[in-house]
Order: C-alpha cells, then structure tokens, then sequence
C-alpha cells in the first residue's frame, strides 16, 4: 500500500498505531469545556477541525455534544462516517472552511494548527475559527510546543521505530525529527518498512514551531483572548489529563495546551 501519507490512507492502522482506548483526548475536550465555558448549553455545538478518523468527535457526541468533524482526507472521513454515524462529517481545508453555522466550541488536536506553516495562514485559520464560533465561544487546541526546543535535543536525537500488526502484516516505522530554523519548522521523516512490500515507503513532512508569545499575538489579532495557556497535563502529556489536573505555565513541555475565547469585537 502506498499513498499521499501511508496512515491517513489507512484509518484502522492509524487508531491501531495510536490507540485511545480510554477517550482521553475527548475528555480532556469535555473537561476544559466544562471548567471555562462562558455558560452552560444543553447541546454545546462542537466542530472539530482535522478530526482524523472521527475518534474524538464521535465520543464527544456520546457526550452529548452537536459534533461536527472536518478534515482534508477522504480515506479518513469515509472511515470516521462509518464508525461514528452520529457525526456530521465535512470534507474542507482548515485555512478555507466556510460553514453555515456558528459553533460554541472549535477543537484543534494533535498539532493540526502546526500545518499552517506560514503567517498568512495561521492568520486565515484563526480568523475562519473566530467566523464560526458564537461570541464568546470556545477554541481550544493542542499542540507541540516551539519553546520546547529552545536548547532542547530530547526528541531530535537519533531515530524512533515502533512496530504494529495489522491484518496480521507486520509493519515498522523508523522517523527522524529535526529543525528548519529558517522556516521556523519542525521536520518529520518516517520511512515504513513491511515483509511483503516492495521498497521502503519514505514520507515528509512538517509543523510550524510557535513560542506561546508569538501564539498569543496571532490570537489577539484575529479577535480572541486568552484564558489558558499550559503545558501540562494533556492528552498526549505524562502525567495525562485527568478532570482535577492543576495547569501549568511554565511552558517548556513539548507540548501546549490553549484556551482561547472568542471576543465580541469583530476580527
């Protein structure tokens, strides 16, 4: 099997290479909503931009969420409508989507935000975001963090294999991480290798590094403020969430964590 990206492609590896069995990311979701929700809703609307397979959306809507996923692929929005039926899903790019309704809450994971490489576009997105969430609604999002490599080689060092079986098909990534510092990018190269393939699968790609003053800058602009902004705990953090967590700003962990409300002003 090859592709434009070999997990994307294929859903049920991607959940089977990163399993949530427990739905914490959805419940991280839930819990900050809960903690800084500007007032109680029934059925919060929810859109989830990159939503992957569905995973999140479709266990916020078990919540009681109106969810709403969006996402480029369509091996993974076909995958995600099979799976979670009570979601509405939507083919679109983050930095274009134009939808009729206004939402309360807008999740950003797993660093989806980072694939706006440039100003302009994270200046597009934020602005797309602030468009459809009601006043005073929600974005939160989670991604890596740009400060943490400020002198930090943890993650750059060496290359990182993982191994996962699917359809009994042994199949093994090795992935190097390092540093753009012109583009102000976080570089990716994941090479897949599996008994019955023919050559190795080599695949790129990128994510822009922020430092979260450079984050807060681009939110005020687009007409957000800022409520929280940490490190840890996260979904993808260890120690993970849990609905008592403390927050941290110390932010020098890998990873950020951001709530922002979106203010009456227009962008």
């Amino acid at each position: 099997m090859t592709g434009e990206n070999f997990l994307t492609d294929n859903p049920e590896l991607y959940e089977q290479q990163f399993p949530d069995p427990e739905h914490v990311a959805a419940r991280f979701v839930d819990d900050l909503v809960r903690r800084f929700a500007d007032r109680a809703v029934t059925t919060p609307r929810l859109l989830d931009v990159g939503c992957g397979t569905g995973r999140d959306a479709g266990h916020l809507a078990t919540l009681g969420y109106a969810a709403t996923g969006l996402d480029r692929s369509v091996p993974m929005l076909t995958y995600a409508q099979r799976r979670h039926p009570a979601v509405r899903f939507v083919q679109a790019d983050l930095r274009t989507f134009d939808l009729t309704d206004r939402f309360d809450v807008i999740t950003c994971l797993d660093s989806a935000l980072l694939y706006c490489h440039h100003n302009a576009d994270l200046t597009v997105f934020l602005r797309r975001c602030h468009r459809h969430l009601r006043p005073g609604g929600l974005l939160l999002a989670e991604m890596r963090n740009g400060a943490f490599f400020l002198g930090n080689t943890e993650l750059l060092d060496g290359i990182r294999t993982r191994t996962v079986t699917w359809h009994d098909v042994t199949y093994t990534s090795a992935t190097r991480l390092w540093i753009d510092h012109r583009a102000q990018l976080l570089r990716r190269e994941r090479v897949w290798t599996w008994p019955t393939g023919p050559r190795p699968l080599v695949q790129t790609s990128a994510w822009r590094l922020l430092f979260p003053a450079e984050l807060r800058h681009l939110l005020d602009t687009a007409g957000f403020d800022v409520v929280a902004l940490f490190d840890t705990p996260g979904p993808r953090t260890d120690p993970p969430w849990h609905p008592a967590a403390v927050l941290s700003d110390v932010l020098s962990g890998d990873r950020l964590h951001l709530v922002a409300r979106r203010r009456n002003d227009a962008a």
